[in-house]
């Protein structure tokens, strides 16, 4: 992984303290506006990628916009888990709607070498992830940063993904079998080397893009405590803790749009001078917002029906059963049908519930999508 070592003073943005709503953005005939919507954590939903879609190209009748993905794209929907080539589908749509950038989320490893290879190819728009070395597998390295042109500005993104996978190890949090061939940095020991990123760059804006989570694990290294011991970045838009978030810490706004595509985040920049003016924050719920891409709308449709075999009735449940129930359930049938004296499941694996009533294929593949 290449080092940057020019360290440099940077002008740091001025907003409110921490934890304090920031000041709305205001016109002005010297800043530039910037819009950047986000997603993150969607684990493989699809329905309100097409909302996103008429959302964004309205922005872009108006002003400079920036599309983003906080990592976490895969495992959660058999309609893209299961698909022959596993992943394709997400994808494909998200190359529809028109994402610019996306850092790796653990879950990007979920599938495999080879179909994170042919993912990362099919994807029409740019990865980044500054603490992985893929150079000893077949898989194309990602950018550590990418600096993107958007009107006239120059915005340069920082990709970080979590590596609290296993202990004693330093992986993320997928299988150890997924990734035996790759090497991961701890975040935390990377980012120093990007001191001088932004300068180097000439960007107007340096954005961590991360999948760390917004606080640390034990001794590791969250977005709160990038922000508190690396302050270089301009705004932090992280993901893999599944929050609504928005607030301040040491001076550097931290963003996360929650999970499974419910919400899609808005940051509304006005940059002058190479740092940000002012910035204001919205959380578009998803599920409420009724106008689509017809386009986009119909390339799911059709996703969906394609996978019509997982909507078989295969069982009947008495009665509705929590997700704790489903694991102690979920166990007991290994239990018997492997004829073995113990099983153990971690609880993070079992991602849903049970209703009552008919069990189809679809409900048992989002118990575990693993």
């Amino acid at each position: 992984m290449r080092r940057i070592t020019i360290s440099a003073l940077f002008a740091l943005v001025l907003f409110a303290c921490d934890n304090e709503q920031l000041d709305p953005v205001t016109n002005s005939n010297d800043s530039v506006n910037l819009t950047i919507f986000f997603v993150n954590d969607q684990h493989g939903q699809l329905y309100n990628f097409s909302k996103i879609k008429h959302i964004v190209d309205r922005e872009k009748e108006r002003t400079n916009v920036i599309l983003a993905c906080s990592g976490d794209i895969f495992s959660g929907n058999p309609v893209v888990d299961n698909y022959i080539e596993k992943g394709y589908p997400i994808i494909d749509v998200m190359n529809k709607v028109g994402f610019d950038i996306s850092v790796i989320g653990n879950h990007e490893f979920d599938y495999g070498e080879d179909n994170l290879k042919n993912r990362l190819e099919q994807a029409e728009f740019d990865w980044v992830c500054a603490n992985v070395d893929m150079s000893k597998s077949n898989v194309p390295q990602p950018n550590e940063y990418k600096t993107l042109n958007v009107g006239d500005l120059k915005v340069t993104f920082l990709g970080l993904v979590e590596t609290n996978g296993k202990p004693n190890a330093t992986i993320p949090s997928t299988h150890p079998w997924k990734v035996q061939n790759f090497s991961f940095e701890r975040p935390e020991n990377v980012v120093a080397n990007y001191e001088g990123l932004k300068i180097e760059e000439n960007a107007d804006l340096l954005i961590a893009l991360t999948h760390i989570g917004h606080t640390g694990f034990g001794s590791a290294m969250g977005d709160f405590e990038l922000a508190d011991q690396f302050p270089y970045f301009d705004a932090i838009i992280g993901g893999h803790t599944n929050q609504l978030l928005d607030t301040v810490v040491n001076n550097i706004p931290v963003f996360q749009a929650g999970n499974y595509l419910n919400y899609l985040g808005k940051i509304e920049l006005a940059v002058k001078n190479k740092a940000v003016q002012n910035v204001n924050f919205e959380l578009i719920n998803l599920n409420n917002y009724n106008d689509e891409d017809a386009a986009v709308k119909l390339l799911i449709d059709e996703y969906y029906q394609e996978s019509d075999y997982i909507n078989e009735v295969i069982g009947y449940s008495e009665r509705y059963h929590t997700r704790s129930q489903v694991g102690c359930f979920y166990t007991d049938a290994l239990k018997g049908a492997l004829n073995v004296d113990a099983t153990f499941q971690n609880g993070g694996g079992v991602r849903a519930a049970i209703d009552e009533g008919d069990i189809t294929k679809a409900e048992i593949y989002a118990v575990d999508p693993f």
